[in-house]
């Protein structure tokens, strides 16, 4: 079967691999829909200290189940979550598995760019195999993982009823952040992007107010104006860049929140005045992945109608274009969202 892996020269490639099989507490899912991660997009820049597994957003249909499972059966729809942490050690216990030390080592064989992928059983046992509601277009489906992390984000922020939150860098993840903000009781959101298509996709989405960072004074002309003067609540770091970390400590208010949520390059600093955050109280809280209730979560709200996300997907491209998909998913001025298809889909 096909399989897509990084290849020589930060490329993606296109390779025969066996045909998984479902081993005892395992299940093998036909590829449906994978989107194209900005993490996916990192790993091919070189700049990702994680397993170079290309591939976490997937969604399709059971093909195998092995010995011993349960509750999932031949031509289920599924979304699968790639990693689970363990639910026992010290980290999981005080609320934060998605920094459990197995987390990252769990995950999907080979990848979500493949035709089909073994889902280990360690992932299965745990609930990362969760069903796709009928109203849930793969495309959808492709988004809940991204989603989620979203949501995680907010939950460890501790995003409160009325907040102000300003997301900076409005690629498909920074305006899922700014979309589940307002969908989770934000007052006010807005946010920065150079790329027109994707502010205009976000303003679609109800965001309240859009700025180029390009522009000189445009982004703390907008917070002002959306806050009076105040400083948000919540600043969104949706992007790697330490410049734009330094400058969500600029718009935040006094005792106001920075979410480091972009995954920075390996070795990257944060150049900031740190008297100046001392003393306005300003805190720094990195969020990094999701977990399957907060996954869960996003279905619920697009099942209910509070959260679109299908408008997001500007491309759809097979499995055999996969470079293709990549490439467009590095073009801000030509999508937004991408999504390989495989043979289920």
């Amino acid at each position: 079967m096909r399989f897509a892996r990084l290849a020589d020269g930060g490329t993606v490639a296109l390779t025969d691999v066996p045909e998984p099989s479902a081993g005892p507490g395992e299940i093998v899912v036909s590829l449906a829909a994978c989107g194209v991660c900005g993490t996916d997009l990192e790993k091919l820049r070189g700049n990702y200290r994680s397993a170079g597994i290309l591939g976490h957003e997937p969604v399709g249909r059971v093909a195998l189940v092995g010995a011993g499972v349960r509750d999932v059966a031949v031509g289920d729809r599924v979304f699968v979550h790639h990693h689970v942490s363990c639910g026992q050690c010290e980290v999981c216990a005080r609320g934060d598995p998605t920094f459990c030390p197995s987390y990252s080592r769990t995950n999907i064989d080979p990848g979500g760019f493949a035709d089909a992928f073994r889902v280990p059983e360690a992932n299965v046992r745990r609930g990362a195999v969760l069903p796709l509601d009928p109203t849930v277009s793969w495309d959808v489906g492709a988004l809940l993982e991204p989603a989620g992390c979203a949501v995680t984000a907010l939950r460890r922020v501790g995003l409160s009823a009325g907040a102000s939150v300003w997301v900076l860098g409005l690629g498909p993840v920074g305006i899922l952040c700014a979309r589940l903000a307002r969908a989770l009781g934000a007052g006010w959101v807005g946010g920065s992007e150079v790329s027109p298509l994707r502010r205009t996709v976000a303003e679609r989405g109800g965001i309240d107010a859009t700025a180029d960072p390009r522009e000189d004074g445009a982004v703390a002309r907008a917070v002002a104006k959306g806050t009076g003067d105040r400083g948000v609540d919540l600043a969104i770091v949706a992007t790697g860049h330490p410049a734009v970390a330094r400058e969500a400590t600029r718009l935040v208010r006094r005792g106001g929140t920075v979410n480091l949520f972009g995954v920075p390059e390996a070795g990257s600093r944060l150049d900031a005045d740190l008297q100046d955050l001392y003393l306005r109280g300003v805190r720094l809280i990195p969020s990094y992945a999701t977990t399957e209730p907060d996954i869960a979560e996003v279905q619920r709200l697009v099942v209910t109608g509070r959260l679109a996300l299908g408008d997001l997907v500007t491309h759809r491209l097979p499995l055999a274009e996969v470079a293709e998909a990549f490439r467009l998913a590095g073009r801000p001025d030509e999508a937004v969202k991408v999504v390989v298809t495989g043979p289920a889909g």
